[in-house]
């Protein structure tokens, strides 16, 4: 499986009362509404339930919570919410957000439809959130005589394309021209965009007109600095587009820093324009291309470009500036290592020199996940079923789970790691020098047996451990209960006075629940992706 497309960035608790615990008076484990907002805000669901990989449909009914803030008069407040689970990185997918204010912004409260219609180019960052915003506009408005066009839905659209840096605007039109049946020249005609400046006014007629017309209308004109900067960069785009050549092309990407959105189908057939496109290619695009490289040998062992691309992988400076997640590198280095993608469509022979690199940059890239500063437990269930494969992806249950638990361990400086099975639980130190292949190894070698996933719980309650988040990663949510999870997790808190939260990730499950519950501490993982690393990540600081 390749890596989740998005890369989060890992954000501290943020200050103020902007977290779920701080809300107010009551019961701390209270499933309130706002509870459920911040749950559809993560990742599209007001359930306890997180799905890997699935992405939820979402319509009126699937936001409940939303909508009954709304009828309190509480739609600014949704919107701050909306705009912190989209900007901060707390969305697992942003979709979500996108839906939610294209929902305040149809509000009947003038206020409410204020406050979305300002926040959209804070969370509407690039054109396919704009373009996804305006299509859950026009669905939201089916069946509905009015149009979806009205005067504050045009002025927030002209302004998003006014309020741009010229330059930023350019690469974007060229680069996202149409997503969700929607194009710039739609929303520029639809929204009566009178532009603020002549740079913006050359990018409008740009797209709305094509190139021979701004060539005609600007050939004679006493071009000011930046329209002259922005005619350059259209007409290098222009040009690459009708170009055969591989020479001029390759020279056209590495002058002016073009992208592989910009180039034709036919430019991607060469290996040396791929070789050009991965000097400045982002790191997350380049971690995703490797098994593609590799196997229409764009890298071969020996050759300086592989050289480049291994010292880049690993670069610390690299990995920091594109603030890579450790479990993307490690989703990254299984899949490659595989040699096939999922579908068994592309196939290749790994380089040692990627794997290695991979393997470095592994480790490299804990520094990009900030602590929580919480208390963790992590269980790993080593009993007979860890021994399977998590669906949608090529990597096996237990190296999956070894890298949660290292990446929890490494970067938590209070975390204890346990193995449990057929009643036994033992500790699990995980040393500075110890690799993820050391990790595994040790966690193959516990016997197993049956499961019983309130082992842990049980175990910190009796040695008087107090746990802020128990995370238990174990393949199947069926399991045979000594006691109730919801039980056994409430007598830890009562004993231990911990605020204690409970993560289940069934690594192979397909939508089971812990219990039924409205215990806001409590949440399921089905399967394991970035956005399940993520989500624990949100349930420990409160956030949703």
């Amino acid at each position: 499986m390749e890596p989740s497309g998005s890369i989060m960035k890992a954000t501290s608790p943020p200050s103020g009362d902007h977290t779920l615990k701080s809300a107010g008076g009551g019961c701390p484990w209270e499933l309130t509404d706002k509870a459920r907002l911040c749950r559809f805000l993560c990742y599209g669901s007001e359930g306890d339930i997180y799905t890997a990989r699935e992405e939820c449909r979402l319509c009126m009914e699937s936001a409940g919570a939303l909508l009954a803030m709304l009828q309190e008069g509480r739609g600014c407040e949704v919107v701050e919410e909306i705009k912190r689970f989209a900007q901060d990185g707390r969305a697992v997918r942003l979709n979500p957000c996108l839906f939610a204010l294209a929902l305040c912004s149809q509000h009947s409260e003038l206020k409410t439809r204020q406050a979305a219609f300002k926040a959209l180019k804070e969370v509407c960052r690039v054109p396919a959130h704009l373009f996804s915003f305006i299509q859950y506009k026009k669905e939201l408005k089916e069946g509905m005589k009015c149009g979806i066009w009205g005067r504050a839905l045009r002025k927030a659209v002209s302004d998003w394309y006014n309020e741009q840096d010229a330059m930023s605007l350019a690469l974007a039109v060229t680069k996202c021209k149409q997503r969700e049946g929607w194009s710039h020249q739609d929303l520029l005609r639809l929204s009566h965009t009178k532009p603020a400046s002549e740079s913006i006014a050359l990018i409008s007629k740009y797209v709305t007109k094509g190139w021979k017309e701004v060539q005609v209308a600007y050939a004679d004109k006493e071009n000011s600095e930046e329209v002259v900067k922005v005619l350059s960069y259209l007409e290098v785009v222009e040009k690459v587009k009708h170009s055969c050549d591989e020479t001029e092309v390759i020279n056209l990407i590495e002058e002016h820093r073009l992208e592989r959105e910009q180039l034709l189908t036919d430019h991607l057939k060469s290996k040396e324009v791929w070789k050009a496109l991965f000097k400045e290619m982002p790191l997350g695009s380049m971690l995703r291309t490797l098994g593609k490289m590799t196997a229409d040998k764009v890298v071969e062992p020996g050759s300086s470009d592989m050289a480049a691309v291994c010292d880049r992988i690993q670069s610390e400076a690299a990995l920091k500036k594109a603030n890579i997640h450790p479990f993307n590198i490690f989703l990254a280095s299984e899949n490659y290592q595989k040699g096939q993608s999922y579908h068994g469509k592309i196939k290749w022979i790994p380089h040692t020199c990627i794997l290695k690199a991979l393997d470095s940059a592994f480790y490299k890239s804990f520094i990009n996940v900030e602590p929580v500063g919480k208390r963790f437990t992590v269980a790993v269930d080593v009993s007979a079923s860890l021994t399977s494969v998590i669906p949608g992806t090529t990597v096996s249950t237990v190296v999956a789970a070894a890298a949660v638990a290292m990446i929890i361990a490494r970067t938590e400086a209070d975390t204890q790691v346990l193995v449990y099975s057929e009643g036994a639980l033992f500790p699990l130190p995980i040393s500075a020098d110890m690799t993820l292949s050391d990790l595994t190894i040790e966690l193959v070698k516990i016997p197993s047996g049956s499961t019983d996933c309130t082992l842990p719980i049980t175990w910190a309650t009796e040695n008087g451990k107090a746990v802020d988040v128990f995370v238990v990663l174990t393949n199947n949510p069926l399991w045979t209960f000594t006691a109730s999870p919801v039980e056994t997790l409430n007598k830890h808190r009562q004993k231990t006075g911990a605020l204690s939260k409970l993560v289940m990730c069934g690594l192979t499950s397909i939508g089971h629940a812990i219990a039924d519950t409205e215990d806001r501490g409590l949440l399921s993982i089905c399967g394991l992706d970035l956005g399940a690393v993520h989500v624990i990540r949100n349930l420990a600081q409160d956030l949703i």
